[in-house]
């Protein structure tokens, strides 16, 4: 049981940055111009779509989960502090903590790994056989 709650957390937690990754791709300009009105450089719109994509990914593979989970929480407490930390108004309140809430699920699997249906686990066992 733990193994299958493992892996859909994992699926929860990876559904929203894999979606973004892709948004961001379909919407290049328009978040490249976003991105530099919040002071960022859009320069730095590949580095966010290849962390969101490709982290997401990995996480939802269950593949250098741990350190893929810390990279994610950083990622998602910047986003909170430069995008969402307006927190009179309500909407950007809710995604202020929700990306919180997120770096917590991600610093719980940083501590306790991606759980025995991933490929971490995999690795893992035959490296040890």
């Amino acid at each position: 049981m733990n193994a299958s709650l493992a892996l859909f957390g994992r699926v929860g937690l990876s559904l929203i940055f894999i979606i973004s990754g892709w948004g961001k791709i379909a919407a290049y300009a328009g978040t490249q111009q976003y991105m530099e009105s919040a002071g960022l450089p859009g320069a730095l719109l590949p580095l966010v779509i290849a962390l969101e994509l490709g982290g997401g990914l990995a996480i939802l593979s269950g593949v250098f989960t741990r350190w893929v989970a810390l990279a994610l929480a950083a990622f998602s407490l910047a986003s909170a502090a430069l995008f969402h930390a307006n927190l009179g108004d309500a909407a950007q309140a809710i995604n202020f903590w929700k990306n919180v809430a997120m770096t917590g699920g991600f610093l719980m699997l940083a501590a306790y790994g991606a759980g025995a249906l991933s490929l971490d686990h995999l690795w893992n066992k035959r490296r040890s056989a």
